[in-house]
């Protein structure tokens, strides 16, 4: 049936190509930016909270590291981060390790050239506990270390005329610092301990802190242990839900968010290409029921010779079902090639949503099915009547 009306057929299943052609695209772009985001989540430390100055309701949008998001507020006197916040800090059982920093820009200078770049001062006793960077060359910070730094992959590499090695020295705001570590990373950052930082950086005060990361133990009560921390903090801040001047924001919560909005965005991606598969779906109805017009003769005779109703349903439906076949095979296989565009087209304008596509098992046999079902679904009445026609009716039938 459908090799005599070839034409039909092929315009039937393009219908069932494009809606899961779409799926599929959909689906393992969704798969690959879930993925991308697991990856992140990784090297983020989903374990880690940071606390800042200022409450900012939309600060768990862009996670831990941030200063500046505060909102304002009616008061002339400065919100900080001081040490008393630290020592609360320290009576909460669930907290592992605590780093606090400070941050600026200096210049830097090395055989005769000078930068700007971002300078960091940490907590050396503990940054190597909490931070998710990695050493390329040479170590970590250490408890007895001064005068010395780690500096980011590009800083070391490229960003002088010549490269910077382990034990060679610069000259950040006219003091001299031994270069320790070298990151696993492109960034031109500084990290050296944060009581050299306070002498670095000018501008900033003794046992005041722009950010504390906290390492919790156990990371299945993060929500618990967050809402320890801000009882504690606005017990010792003396404020309260509506007077809260600080925020504390996870990389957990950062990425969950993330993935909602994702999960979002895919589902109403998937209720578009739905609707491509309803239109095929017609189209597979609407060739059926032409078939059962056309074939009207052919089913008398059927019936004539002996056929019952349940073989000319089955003919039909069988018919139907390798429409959807066929359509959900080459939906797969523009799918995948339609993945791989759209997701270029997404690296090139979105870079933080790119993250590869993933064409698993699962999906081919989700469009596989979804197709052959649809194909089934659609198949079905007509099948039902031309199962039903009379043989002398179908006879006469011109």
């Amino acid at each position: 049936m459908v090799l005599n009306s070839q034409l039909r057929s092929w315009l039937t299943i393009v219908g069932i190509v494009i809606g899961v052609a779409a799926v599929i695209a959909i689906v393992s772009i969704g798969e690959g930016m879930q993925a991308s985001l697991e990856a992140q989540m990784g090297s983020l430390g989903g374990d880690l909270l940071t606390l800042t100055a200022g409450n900012s309701k939309g600060s768990r949008m862009f996670g831990h590291g941030g200063g500046s998001s505060s909102v304002a507020t009616a008061t002339t006197e400065k919100i900080v981060i001081s040490r008393t916040d630290l020592q609360a800090l320290k009576g909460i059982p669930n907290i592992e390790f605590i780093d606090t920093q400070i941050r600026g820009n200096v210049d830097v200078s090395y055989l005769g050239k000078t930068g700007t770049v971002s300078l960091s001062g940490v907590e050396q006793k503990t940054w190597s506990d909490i931070t998710t960077v990695e050493i390329n060359e040479g170590r970590f910070l250490d408890s007895a270390d001064q005068n010395v730094i780690i500096i980011g992959g590009r800083l070391a590499s490229s960003f002088f005329d010549h490269p910077i090695g382990i034990n060679k020295m610069l000259t950040i705001e006219n003091s001299a610092f031994r270069v320790v570590g070298i990151i696993d990373d492109s960034s031109t950052n500084i990290y050296l301990p944060i009581q050299m930082a306070y002498q670095v950086l000018e501008n900033k005060e003794q046992d005041i802190y722009d950010s504390i990361i906290m390492k919790v133990k156990d990371e299945d009560q993060l929500d618990f242990t967050i809402a320890k921390i801000e009882k504690k903090l606005m017990t010792v801040r003396h404020v309260n839900n509506k007077t809260k001047d600080f925020t504390i924001s996870s990389s957990k919560q950062l990425m969950e968010t993330r993935s909602e909005m994702m999960n979002s965005m895919n589902l109403f991606l998937l209720a578009i290409a739905a609707v491509s598969l309803i239109v095929g779906a017609v189209g597979i109805a609407n060739t059926m029921f032409t078939s059962v017009l056309e074939k009207t003769k052919e089913i008398g005779i059927m019936k004539a010779i002996g056929a019952k109703n349940r073989d000319i349903l089955f003919i039909f439906i069988l018919n139907a079902a390798l429409i959807g076949l066929v359509g959900g095979i080459l939906g797969i296989f523009f799918g995948i090639i339609l993945s791989e565009a759209m997701n270029m087209m997404i690296g090139a304008s979105m870079r933080m949503l790119k993250g590869g596509t993933i064409v698993s098992l699962n999906s081919i046999i989700m469009a596989i099915s979804v197709s052959v079902s649809v194909g089934l679904i659609a198949g079905i009445i007509p099948a039902y009547k031309a199962s039903k026609l009379k043989p002398v009716d179908a006879l006469r039938y011109e």
